[in-house]
C-alpha cells in the first residue's frame, strides 16, 4: 500500500485485481476533488463499469447514472450520463496528463464535467490544458493496466468500490 500523506484527499479504488490508491490534488482542482469524494462517500461509484478503455490511451469510468454493472439493461447507454449534481466547471492547469493521472471526462463544453473520469495509461500531453487533471495513481497502476479494453468492452470491468481513505478504518 502506498504511503498516504493526506487521507482526506486520497481515494482507495478497489478493482477485481487489487487496490488502486489515488492522491487527489485539491490545490489544483478543488471542485473536481470535492465531487469525487462526495460521490465516493455516497457509494455512487461502487459497481460502475469502465465503459471506454483504449489501449495506450486511457480507461474511462464514472457514469453513475447508466454504468452500474447491476443494471445490465442500461449498460448500453454507459458513457452518456453523470450524477444528479450540477456539472463542475473546468479547472485547467499546467499539470500534464502523464501516465497514472486522473482526468475529468466531459463533452465538448469545457464546463460539462460531472462524475466521469479517466486514468491515463500513458503520457497524453495532447490533453494538457484541455481536460482537468485532479489526481494521480500513487499505488496499484498494475491493476489499472489489467482493465479490459474496448469501446465498450464486451465484458467490462467495474469499480468494486471507491472510498475516501479518511473513512476507511
Amino acid at each position: 500500500m502506498a504511503d498516504i500523506k493526506d487521507p482526506e484527499n486520497t481515494i482507495i479504488l478497489t478493482l477485481e485485481s487489487g487496490e488502486v490508491v489515488i492522491e487527489l490534488m485539491p490545490d489544483i482542482a478543488p471542485k473536481h476533488c470535492e465531487r469525487m469524494k462526495e460521490l465516493a462517500r455516497a457509494g455512487a461509484y461502487d459497481g460502475v463499469v469502465f465503459h471506454r478503455v483504449i489501449e495506450g490511451f486511457m480507461a474511462q469510468t464514472g457514469d453513475v447514472k447508466f454504468g452500474n454493472q447491476n443494471k445490465d439493461f442500461e449498460l448500453r447507454r454507459a458513457g452518456t450520463g453523470g450524477s444528479d449534481l450540477p456539472n463542475v466547471p473546468a479547472e485547467f492547469s499546467g499539470i500534464p496528463h502523464d501516465r497514472g493521472t486522473i482526468g475529468a471526462a466531459r463533452s465538448q463544453n469545457p464546463d460539462s464535467a460531472n462524475s466521469q473520469f479517466f486514468i491515463n495509461f500513458s503520457d497524453n500531453h495532447f490533453l494538457n490544458r484541455q481536460y482537468t487533471v485532479y489526481g494521480r495513481v500513487i499505488s496499484g497502476m498494475e491493476h489499472v493496466d489489467k482493465i479490459t479494453r474496448g469501446e465498450p468492452p464486451m465484458y467490462p470491468d467495474a469499480m468494486i468500490s471507491m472510498k475516501v481513505a479518511a473513512d476507511v478504518a
